[in-house]
């Protein structure tokens, strides 16, 4: 399963190529990593846990973006995607639910969230663009969870 991972750490940094160069990524990309994470986690669980654990991730997920949606609306009174979330980090929402069990998926997710807020307060007086590459930066911490793996026993990722 080292080449699954292999593939998948390349479609991360190039959706975070792509997402910090252009703020435009490829949509195919992201059923691919939907896809390699959900082969990933059945690999190394099953196929029962891993329907389960992605079900539960997408739940997670689509409250998640309902929450976003309704504050967008109320608060700020602007349309949800493309002024306050774009589409491809939307869809990347949905594509990394797919990836791990739903406790180390919540956290990792989480974490994502905050190491994305991180790079671009680190970044944002050197962009032009004053967009968040979100799905790239998250794409980047997602990229380095999986290289991490290849040196250490990752079954606690995918177990609860």
């Amino acid at each position: 399963m080292w080449w699954l991972k292999m593939i998948l750490i390349i479609t991360f940094f190039t959706i975070l190529f792509q997402d910090s160069k252009d703020r435009k990524v490829y949509w195919f990309l992201y059923p691919i990593v939907g896809l390699l994470t959900f082969f990933i986690q059945i690999n190394e669980s099953n196929f029962l846990i891993s329907a389960t654990n992605s079900m539960v991730n997408l739940a997670f997920v689509f409250i998640i973006l309902s929450v976003c949606y309704f504050y967008a609306k109320l608060k700020f009174k602007k349309h949800f995607t493309n002024d306050v979330l774009g589409i491809g980090d939307v869809l990347f929402f949905i594509f990394i639910s797919f990836s791990f069990a739903s406790i180390s998926f919540i956290v990792f997710f989480v974490f994502s969230l905050l190491f994305s807020l991180l790079l671009h307060l680190i970044f944002k007086n050197k962009n032009i663009d004053k967009t968040v590459p979100l799905a790239g930066y998250m794409s980047l911490f997602f990229g380095t969870i999986y290289m991490v793996s290849f040196f250490f026993d990752t079954n606690f990722l995918y177990a609860y």
